[in-house]
């Protein structure tokens, strides 16, 4: 191989650190087999997540190299968040001259480093590019329409998004890689049950409970929504471990006082905790895409806390129930799950996602296009 090639990861949120861990990987191991260094790779944090549990303890966790530029951009409005990442990403960005910048899913951390990055004509790459939920309510939707539409590589986790690029005439620099989210999941679980000590911690038994998670806006900025969701968690008899996250807990405030005793709140889990829970769990509820996936990967049922999903196979395969935010749909998809649980964890599982070795292909596709 010759010559360097120059990469700027953009990243800003729990889920991003996760994914962008797997393709990292791959990078240094590329770098490892070749004996010197082919990729240079740099990692932006906006800083969307700033919190300490949602985000530093990812990077120690998984082992990935201190981001090498923290923007640390904090909260606030879609604007003013999405506004001060794109200033100060077009500076870094000209200043680095990367080949490429890569992003991940669908944040105001992806909106900002796509739009940056096209501004001064870098090629973007956009890892889980494709998905659809057709709702334009929802603000990750318009960012994935937007990094979609400029990006040069596309690396789509399913053929559903394949085809939904297809359907609005995106083919060119399409490529159908799998889930860097299973890459995760198969490295990091072996090791999730060697360290994590989370079930001993909260007293719980395999299967003796729910774990749920509510942190989209849609949810958590809806006060009607919000109470609905609330109301269906006080109703569940089983006891119901609930990661809050800090958004949400503000939200609350003293309606969390009103919460079920069975409903356990605590702090947003580092990721071998969360994998360590979803695999124990009887039923898991959320409105998280990434947990979807990870229900399914673990063979335990989800109802899904929105209206729609991007994550469309789950639905068709039987292992998802959407439920929106309505007590009632709660409650039905609630009672489908317990009597689907033992069941799907002995059923089989297709590949939806891949085989594990979607990092791997996203890099040789990046090397390939130089």
């Amino acid at each position: 191989m010759d010559g360097l090639m120059k990469v700027l990861t953009v990243v800003g949120a729990r889920p991003q650190f996760i994914k962008a861990a797997t393709v990292s990987r791959a990078f240094a191991a590329l770098n490892r087999s070749q004996g010197q260094e082919v990729v240079n790779e740099r990692i932006v944090h906006t800083g969307q997540h700033y919190d300490a549990n949602m985000s530093k303890v990812f990077f120690d966790e998984l082992e990935i190299p201190p981001p090498a530029i923290n923007l640390e951009v904090g909260s606030g409005s879609h604007g003013r968040q999405t506004a001060a990442m794109l200033e100060r990403l077009e500076s870094i960005i000209v200043e680095q001259a990367p080949d490429w910048v890569l992003i991940y899913g669908d944040t105001n951390s992806t909106l900002a480093g796509a739009l940056a990055a096209v501004k001064v004509h870098i090629p973007v790459a956009h890892v889980e590019a494709g998905l659809r939920s057709y709702n334009r309510a929802m603000p990750e939707e318009i960012n994935r329409l937007v990094a979609d539409s400029v990006s040069t590589l596309l690396f789509c986790p399913t053929q559903t998004a394949v085809d939904n690029l297809r359907k609005e005439g995106v083919t060119r620099g399409v490529h159908l890689v799998g889930d860097v989210m299973y890459d995760s999941v198969l490295f990091n679980t072996s090791l999730a049950r060697r360290k994590s000590d989370v079930l001993a911690r909260l007293n719980l038994e395999p299967r003796s409970f729910f774990l749920a998670t509510i942190h989209r806006a849609e949810n958590t900025d809806d006060p009607e929504r919000l109470a609905g969701i609330l109301q269906a968690l006080r109703e569940t008899r089983t006891r119901i471990v609930l990661p809050l996250h800090p958004r949400t807990r503000k939200t609350l405030g003293d309606g969390l006082r009103r919460l079920s005793p069975k409903v356990q709140i605590v702090d947003p889990v580092p990721y071998l905790d969360m994998l360590m829970l979803e695999s124990n769990a009887r039923v898991i509820l959320t409105d998280s895409g990434g947990v979807q996936k990870e229900a399914y990967w673990f063979g335990v049922p989800c109802v899904t806390l929105r209206d729609e999903t991007e994550w469309v196979e789950l639905i068709a395969c039987g292992s998802n129930r959407l439920a929106g935010a309505d007590p009632v749909a709660i409650g039905e998809a609630v009672r489908w799950a317990e009597e689907a649980a033992a069941a799907m964890r002995q059923r089989k599982r297709v590949d939806l996602y891949g085989d594990g070795k979607s990092a791997e292909k996203i890099v040789a596709r990046l090397m390939d296009s130089r």
